[in-house]
């Protein structure tokens, strides 16, 4: 199951869409859907949350929480709006465009993609791209 949790003045515009295209996502990594709940919030919102179960006191667009069992995706996704909209703006793309590489940043983290290392930013980036098309296709 998908939830989407909001903190902010914001809300998808078609929740049941975003849900199917990120059970796709999933699917396309064989993996399977547990719970998975997208908080969307401030820079003020999730830099607490960073500061307070990371120990990292930076602005970041997104905060993954893994709660996967075997290959079963589930997980807490915090994501700042304020930061997609910046990065956003900072990349030249469409604000949703990049909420929704972010959206798929979180799920690929928790298929068990890194992104600390060169390489494997590539493959982040890569993947990122593949799943941001996934959106457009009708089920």
């Amino acid at each position: 199951m998908i939830e989407f949790n909001y903190e902010l003045d914001f809300e998808l515009s078609n929740e049941p869409y975003y849900a199917d295209w990120l059970t796709r996502v999933i699917e396309s990594e064989g993996k399977s859907l547990g719970n998975l709940s997208y908080i969307f919030c401030d820079d003020a919102y999730l830099l607490d949350i960073n500061m307070k179960y990371l120990d990292h006191d930076t602005y970041t667009d997104i905060v993954t929480f893994d709660y996967c069992e075997g290959d079963t995706i589930a997980g807490d996704l915090f994501i700042s709006i304020e930061r997609v909209l910046e990065n956003a703006k900072e990349y030249n793309v469409d604000f949703l465009e990049e909420l929704h590489r972010v959206m798929s940043h979180g799920v690929l983290h928790l298929a068990g993609y890194k992104d600390k290392t060169d390489m494997d930013a590539a493959l982040m980036r890569k993947k990122e791209e593949e799943k941001i098309k996934l959106f457009h296709v009708e089920h």
